[in-house]
């Protein structure tokens, strides 16, 4: 019986069925895995997609893509290193700050690079890394938290946003180096943006604010993810304590 071109079996069928796979649910065609590099690169693109499914035309990234992303970067020994690269315009508040605790309690290193914009939520985000760049023309925009959908208009409403802006405020102070002031009168300024209330900082502006670390690229986040795997290599070789001294003997 001849065998027509259709009915042969394709050898590439297994392959692009991953490619396409690895497309659709990271945007990458060829992840990178222990065998290619022990740096893991993750992107956060678009609008964080929570707990409501955005429309399709939206350019999405979902919390529950990078949650189990971070979870095998942290599980794989072969990975020493995370890099994290944002261009957001911000989203859904508690999946952003579960993505930033996320990364703050990992024990590898991670350092963060803005591109483009890190907007809203997107700067919990970046500041949650050991160390953040931004690239001299990326921009952020630090603004209140926003509703939508149904509103109650009671005390309470008001008493929930309070809390969840103040979760926000912490989280930032506590991995960052600007001060409470500084960073609630750039929240709160009013004047600089036509259509809401907040602040837009450009590349150093950031870095002078005390939000990111320091201006780069691509080449200055991989170089300093490098050095701080190096260093957690050689503290990993160094002996605990002083075994070699004497019982009851003090050392300065």
């Amino acid at each position: 019986m001849k065998t027509t071109k259709s009915e042969q079996p394709d050898p590439y069928g297994e392959r692009k069925s991953t490619v396409v796979e690895n497309i659709t649910a990271l945007g990458n065609p060829n992840p990178p895995t222990s065998e290619q590099s022990n740096l893991y690169c993750m992107t956060i693109i678009g609008q964080v997609e929570g707990h409501v499914v955005l429309p399709p035309q939206n350019k999405t990234t979902k919390y529950e893509h990078l949650i189990p992303q971070l979870v095998a970067a942290e599980q794989n020994t072969k990975i020493e290193g995370i890099l994290i690269i944002l261009n957001t315009v911000g989203g859904d508040v508690e999946a952003g700050l579960a993505i930033a605790e996320m990364i703050a309690s990992l024990s590898k290193p991670t350092v963060a690079i803005v591109l483009g914009g890190g907007h809203s939520i997107g700067v919990p985000i970046a500041v949650s890394a050991d160390y953040s760049f931004i690239a001299p023309t990326a921009t952020m925009t630090i603004h209140p938290i926003r509703l939508t959908g149904l509103v109650i208009s009671v005390p309470q409403t008001f008493e929930y946003l309070d809390k969840m802006q103040e979760r926000v405020l912490r989280f930032i102070q506590s991995h960052s180096t600007v001060s409470e002031e500084k960073l609630k009168e750039l929240m709160f300024k009013t004047g600089e943006l036509t259509r809401d209330i907040g602040t837009t900082v450009i590349g150093q502006e950031a870095v002078n604010y005390g939000l990111i670390n320091a201006v780069g690229g691509l080449g200055d986040a991989i170089r300093e993810l490098n050095r701080r795997i190096e260093e957690q290599r050689a503290a990993k070789l160094k002996p605990e304590g002083n075994e070699g001294a004497p019982a009851g003997r003090l050392e300065h």
